[in-house]
């Protein structure tokens, strides 16, 4: 999905390869003081994240 957020990847996408995961944020608040995403959100994000390091190395 293109979402056009630059974040850390912009800059290290012309060094190596580059992803973004994204986890949703309760009522959809983004990049504001209000932004809340619960543990079990970011558990699967982080194991989204996991996964595909370890099928990028083959296990």
């Amino acid at each position: 999905m293109f979402s056009g957020a630059g974040h850390d990847a912009q800059f290290i996408a012309s060094f190596i390869p580059s992803a973004m995961v994204f986890v949703p944020s309760v009522r959809g608040k983004s990049h504001c003081e209000d932004e809340l995403t619960d543990y079990e959100d970011c558990a699967k994000g982080v194991n989204v994240a996991l996964d595909t390091v370890l099928e990028l190395l083959g296990k």
